[in-house]
């Protein structure tokens, strides 16, 4: 019943010098057919994380902002 995982060291990423220029990276992710976000951001519905503000903030930058059940 145990399924085959990653640990942290299966993943772990070697520090080297990158010749990749920030404005040459797509970050485009697309979460459905009809759903694409520029930057890969989702916050967490919590109030503690995301009011209105942070949301419409991450929005606007491209990525998506869950605001939480207690927002009226």
């Amino acid at each position: 019943f145990l399924k085959k995982g990653f640990t942290f060291d299966d993943v772990l990423l070697i520090p080297a010098e990158s010749h990749v220029l920030p404005n040459d990276a797509d970050l485009t992710t697309k979460l459905a057919d009809n759903l694409t976000l520029n930057i890969p951001i989702i916050t967490a519905a919590m109030d503690t994380v995301t009011e209105s503000q942070m949301a419409i903030a991450i929005a606007r930058a491209g990525g998506l902002g869950v605001i939480h059940k207690n927002m009226s």
